[in-house]
């Protein structure tokens, strides 16, 4: 946790683009939720449905814990627009980004549930 779920157009990209939009979720989501790296995951899947909305081609949609700020959530939305547009050669309206808020209750990492957000130091701490 977070768990985020990019779907790009089949054919859209390489391994090192997967690789380095992986890397940009991470540095992001942790720039600005102060996360562990840890915590972050990014999973791809190519659409051969054809059923992205019309004139996107990517689509990240991340499951984050609540407890967010909604400035927090905005700045996460448009710096990995941002990213994943410059990644793939996109223009902003090409990519969507969106998030839902997760209670941490609902979530576990290696067997145990999430802390909530600013409690992870002391979760690490117990799981090291």
């Amino acid at each position: 946790m977070p768990l985020y779920r990019c779907r790009v157009a089949e054919g859209l990209t390489s391994y090192d683009q997967r690789l380095s939009i992986a890397k940009d979720v991470t540095r992001i989501h942790c720039d600005v939720t102060g996360a562990p790296p840890t915590f972050v995951h990014t999973f791809f899947a190519e659409d051969d449905t054809g059923e992205l909305p019309d004139g996107v081609k990517a689509v990240l949609f991340g499951s984050i814990r609540s407890g967010r700020t909604d400035e927090q959530k905005q700045r996460l939305v448009d710096e990995m627009t941002a990213a994943m547009a410059q990644t793939l050669g996109l223009g902003g309206g090409e990519v969507v980004v969106t998030t839902v808020d997760v209670p941490a209750r609902w979530v576990m990492e290696g067997g145990e549930v999430m802390p909530e957000p600013g409690e992870e130091a002391a979760w690490l701490a117990r799981h090291s």
